[in-house]
């Protein structure tokens, strides 16, 4: 397989801040082969199996969701407006203890992959139960994606012993390791105060075993910090350390509860954090110190969180808000520029999965997206940078190329029914509704 973009602004979102006015991108099989300015050479239209011409538009790396629960989209709007442990705890667990399984996490993660790849994610990181679901889910989808097996010390959907959970975990890993291209099965243990030791223990000697990432929520509030101290005598990330959890493979998600010493350790032990400030947000959870990590060298990738603390799945959105909330809280605008949060939702992100993904180069996994600019609020174009955070939307996506292939064209998804997963999940939330009402 071969395609070729032309006619394109294009957007490689790299330390100098420079784009091509009017270029192409040659894509050969899986990998971008060759991007450069004007017209394309000869060399590129005589090997071409497929021709874009992209005038008027812009190309940019496909988006990164480092951290999701794409499942629970089918909660979305199921109780909103809470604190996160009432949220979770008289909420959100019992619901999944009634509902989840292997069906629901599918179609779930159907909804979520529509809704991504139709506003230019290319690829996700998944947290949750049921996770086999997620994979075939993301298999028809086409979407590149780390799914991680959900771990925690209590029953949970598909574990119903949770004594079990670190050997359900690796039945997962040896299912889906070496599946697909992109697919890579991961863990995923839930946070420092509903795990044991003994099961973070587990979970990141497992994770070795396999030479996979293993994700943990972190210091996500002032309650969960101050009853780690309580419990431990150390801060969420100095226990984590304490244990030898902590390293490059380990993603911190959240991270909003730090202290100067957190961030050293964090530093130190190459731990990258995954920041999610519109759930966090709308939780009122705190606010991840970004621009403090920034400075110590802490790579830091841009997350939604799940669908039903967000609500939606809007990198672009994302984008704007992880933008704005810093310049606001730092009563700084020059902090967080365009370039620096495009970067954590493009090749930081890409960096932090450890996937050669996030950059329109040579060598470089062909995931990528053309955005619309014809539309009123995206004219005139300055500086396209500016553009893609602080203006663009999910619904100005055009195009989305993720392993080479065509996944989206005309801003319609082409890999799966839509009315079917439509269909599907009404028929899902009928079933939902009757059972909480029951």
């Amino acid at each position: 397989m071969s395609l070729l973009i032309h006619n394109a602004m294009l957007l490689t979102p790299d330390e100098t801040r420079a784009w091509i006015e009017r270029g192409f991108v040659f894509i050969k099989d899986n990998l971008i082969e060759r991007v450069g300015e004007g017209v394309p050479p000869p060399v590129c239209l005589e090997d071409t199996k497929e021709i874009i011409d992209a005038q008027g538009n812009l190309v940019i790396p496909g988006l990164i969701n480092a951290h999701n629960h794409a499942a629970m989209s089918l909660f979305r709007g199921l109780a909103d407006d809470l604190p996160l442990d009432k949220w979770l705890h008289d909420y959100i667990f019992p619901a999944e203890t009634a509902i989840v399984d292997e069906e629901f996490v599918y179609w779930g993660t159907m909804l979520a992959g529509w809704e991504m790849l139709c506003s230019g994610t290319t690829c996700f990181a998944d947290g949750y139960f049921c996770e086999d679901g997620a994979v075939w889910a993301c298999k028809k989808l086409g979407i590149r994606a780390i799914l991680a097996q959900g771990i925690i010390d209590f029953p949970a959907p598909g574990i119903s012993d949770p004594k079990k959970n670190i050997i359900h975990a690796e039945t997962f890993l040896k299912k889906w390791q070496g599946c697909s291209p992109l697919i890579l099965p991961a863990i995923f243990a839930h946070a420092p105060y509903t795990c044991s030791e003994s099961t973070l223990k587990r979970a990141k000697i497992l994770a070795n075993d396999y030479q996979t990432l293993l994700f943990i929520h972190v210091a996500e509030t002032k309650w969960e910090f101050e009853r780690v101290k309580k419990e431990h005598g150390l801060t969420p990330v100095a226990y984590l350390n304490k244990l030898g959890i902590l390293d490059h493979n380990t993603i911190v998600i959240h991270a909003n509860w730090l202290t100067d010493e957190d961030i050293t350790i964090l530093r130190d032990t190459g731990s990258p954090v995954v920041h999610n400030p519109e759930s966090n947000l709308k939780l009122a959870s705190g606010i991840c110190p970004v621009t403090k990590l920034f400075k110590a060298g802490i790579p830091v990738a841009l997350g939604t969180d799940g669908p039903a603390s967000n609500n939606n799945l809007d990198m672009f959105q994302e984008m704007g808000t992880a933008a704005k909330i810093h310049k606001g809280i730092c009563l700084d605008p020059t902090v967080m520029s365009a370039m620096d949060v495009l970067r954590m939702a493009t090749s930081i992100g890409g960096r932090v999965l450890g996937l050669k993904t996030g950059r329109l180069e040579k060598g470089y996994l062909a995931d990528l997206v053309i955005v619309n600019l014809k539309s009123p609020h995206l004219v005139p174009i300055y500086d396209p940078y500016s553009h893609v955070v602080y203006s663009a939307k999910g619904g100005d996506v055009e195009t989305v190329i993720v392993n080479g292939q065509i996944i989206v064209q005309g801003g319609k998804l082409l890999t799966v029914d839509t009315q079917e997963i439509k269909k599907e999940i009404l028929r899902l939330a009928h079933k939902i509704k009757g059972r909480l009402q029951s």
